[in-house]
C-alpha cells in the first residue's frame, strides 16, 4: 500500500476540491476526507490486538483485514456518520467513504507479486481484481507526487482566499 501519508496527502486533495464545491465549512470538509482516507488501514489495530484475541473475546471468527475491504469501509464509515449530528450525517458519511475509497484505489495499483490486488472490493468482488502494478508500497514516488499536488491545491486555495478577503 502506497504509506499513511499519501493516503492522507490524497484525502486532503480530495477534500479540499470537495469543499470548494459544497457549502459550509470548508476545514470540516477537508478533515472528514482525510479521516475517510485512514479508515481501511484500522486493520493496523491487529498490531496491539489480533484477531485471535478478539475470536475469544467476541466468541466468533474474526479477521482484522476485513475492514481493509470496502465492506468494512461501508461498516466503519457508517459508524463514523452515527457519531455526528443527524443533520450532518448523509454528508459526513459521503466524505468519510469518498475518503476510503481512495485509499482503496490507491492500494488497488499495487505491485503484486500474484498480479492480482486483494479482495478489497469485498463483498461485491470476493476475489482480486487484476493489478497495473504501478509501485511497490516501499515507493517514495507516489508520496512525493502526492505531496507536490497537495501543495498546489493548497496554494491555489490560499491565493483564492485571500483574493476573497
Amino acid at each position: 500500500m502506497p504509506d499513511l501519508l499519501t493516503h492522507v496527502l490524497v484525502g486532503y486533495i480530495l477534500g479540499t476540491l470537495f469543499a470548494r464545491r459544497v457549502s459550509g465549512k470548508p476545514a470540516a470538509t477537508t478533515t472528514v476526507v482525510m479521516l475517510g482516507a485512514l479508515l481501511p488501514d484500522l486493520t493496523k489495530i491487529q498490531i496491539v490486538v489480533p484477531s485471535s484475541r478478539m475470536e475469544v473475546l467476541l466468541g466468533v471468527p474474526f479477521a482484522w483485514h476485513t475492514l481493509h475491504t470496502l465492506g468494512g469501509v461501508l461498516l466503519t464509515a457508517g459508524i463514523g456518520a452515527l457519531l455526528v449530528n443527524p443533520t450532518n450525517r448523509r454528508r459526513v458519511l459521503g466524505l468519510l467513504l469518498a475518503g476510503a475509497t481512495s485509499h482503496l484505489v490507491l492500494d488497488s495499483f499495487l505491485l503484486k507479486p500474484s498480479g492480482y490486488a486483494s479482495p478489497m472490493w469485498w463483498p461485491f468482488i470476493t476475489t482480486g481484481l487484476p493489478t497495473p502494478g504501478l509501485y511497490v508500497s516501499y515507493d517514495w514516488w507516489p508520496t512525493l507526487v502526492a505531496g507536490v499536488l497537495a501543495l498546489i491545491v493548497f496554494l491555489r486555495t490560499s491565493q483564492r482566499i485571500s483574493e476573497h478577503q
